[in-house]
């Protein structure tokens, strides 16, 4: 293998593990979940799908740059 296909595959292998990791995360915090309607006071308003794709995006972010060891 020349250095391209190792890089590529490094890369590819980073970007699973932060695919991983987003899943977990969302999963655990409740991230990008619709509110569900319930009787009583309600602490937070509901979200457009637009968000939950905007926080969702912004967490995956934060996730790879935690695999690649740049920080967060």
């Amino acid at each position: 293998m020349d250095a391209t296909n190792v890089a590529g595959l490094g890369a590819r292998r980073n970007e699973d593990i932060a695919l991983d990791l987003l899943k977990f995360v969302a999963g655990t915090a409740g991230v990008g979940r619709t509110a569900v309607p319930s009787t009583g006071f309600s602490g937070t308003a509901a979200t457009k799908p637009e968000e939950h794709v905007t926080e969702l995006l912004a967490l995956y972010s934060r996730c790879l740059k935690a695999v690649e060891g740049k920080g967060v």
